[in-house]
């Protein structure tokens, strides 16, 4: 293992991320794999260290980002970011989300390429910080999911840039409904830009090891050598796309839930009948909020997309127009009690004005928008395989 780049805080915490060296290749290794590798505040100031310091240093060409054990990443760690905010004040948790989107950012707009390698589970913060990047591939053995909607938050780090992006309507879905994706479904959609099976993995890794290029074209050409084109599986959503197009283009959740209660009263479906019952289990504020961010992200940059979430986390974790976070928070993560008591319970209760507050400033002389550092790259491209 390598050490981590000058300036990193040694220490009790600096294990949870690991550096391997191997020439011109730096190997970023998520290490919390007893906590799915869930991303906690030193994971994302390593990760954002590491990140700036492997731009500037001309001797490194690549960058592989996995996680030790059977995830990926399975988010940002929600349990202890609760726990801050509760023992340390709201900007605890702005601070987290401000690192956060920042880390999100410079992925998303970086010179050299990344190459994420999405085993196991891929959620919430550890799509930020993966599909962001300019190669993301996707196995056998990959479950991608944006399940905040469950957790009375929202679908953040960039989702509302990536997922307003994906073919028809399909992202509204996979925000609302929180739907778990498997990895041919996300090289499909266009969320992962190849598929490698789980047991060529390894294989793939060392190959990219022995890059000495930042020319994507090359890289490309390295993974090629080890892909596969998937099958969807039949009762996959996405050969449901027209009954996703149809229902979920609604203006609102409640036409998107009445559209589909249509759809299900002509005929019996088991993914239809699930999409609804996720949707009557969500946090009616967080759906409606969510629906609003992913229509404005299908006009936005990145960056755009980013200062704007960054506003709606704030008011999350203040608590200023709901405390559904904290709520869900606590029945899905901490007590498991898996019955939320959503604040106001149903979605006619969340008036237009209550979720446009959530896209404003915040009047406090404590609170700052995201300030985002200029950029010579804008972005990467969604693109879908269908």
């Amino acid at each position: 293992m390598a050490s981590l780049p000058p300036g990193s805080t040694a220490g009790a915490h600096s294990d949870q991320l690991l550096v391997e060296a191997n020439g011109c290749t730096r190997t970023l290794i998520l290490n919390r794999p007893k906590q799915l590798n869930a991303l906690s505040s030193t994971m994302i100031k390593e990760l954002l260290r590491c990140f700036a310091a492997y731009e500037r240093d001309d001797g490194v060409k690549l960058l592989i980002v996995k996680g030790k054990g059977r995830a990926f990443c399975a988010g940002g760690d929600v349990t202890s970011c609760i726990q801050s905010i509760h023992n340390e004040g709201w900007k605890w948790g702005a601070d987290f989300f401000r690192n956060q989107y920042s880390l999100d950012y410079i992925i998303a707009t970086y010179i050299k390429p990344q190459v994420s390698l999405l085993t196991g589970i891929v959620m919430g913060g550890g799509a930020g910080v993966s599909l962001h990047g300019r190669f993301r591939v996707a196995t056998d053995k990959t479950i991608f999911a944006m399940p905040e909607t469950s957790l009375g938050l929202f679908p953040d780090v960039g989702a509302s840039y990536f997922l307003s992006r994906l073919p028809g309507f399909y992202g509204e879905y996979v925000a609302l409904a929180g739907a778990r994706l498997d990895g041919a479904e996300m090289l499909a959609c266009g969320l992962a830009t190849h598929f490698v099976h789980s047991n060529r993995l390894v294989l793939l890794e060392e190959s990219l090891k022995k890059v000495n290029t930042s020319n994507t074209f090359a890289v490309c050409a390295i993974i090629d050598e080890f892909v596969q084109q998937p099958s969807l599986k039949e009762n996959s959503s996405l050969n449901r796309l027209d009954i996703i197009n149809k229902c979920f283009s609604k203006r609102t959740v409640e036409e998107i839930i009445y559209a589909l209660d249509q759809v299900a009263s002509n005929f019996a479906d088991e993914w239809i009948a699930a999409t609804i019952q996720s949707l009557k289990k969500a946090s009616p504020t967080s759906l409606k909020i969510s629906l609003r961010s992913i229509r404005k992200g299908r006009t936005q940059t990145i960056g755009e997309c980013l200062r704007r979430e960054y506003r709606m986390a704030c008011h999350v974790v203040r608590g200023d127009f709901s405390r559904d976070f904290f709520e869900g928070s606590r029945a899905i993560l901490i007590d498991k009690d898996q019955n939320p008591m959503w604040m106001p319970p149903r979605l006619e209760q969340v008036h237009d004005k209550q979720v446009e507050e959530h896209f404003s400033r915040i009047d406090d002389p404590q609170w700052e928008d995201l300030d985002l550092p200029t950029r010579r790259s804008q972005g990467r491209n969604i693109e879908s395989m269908l």
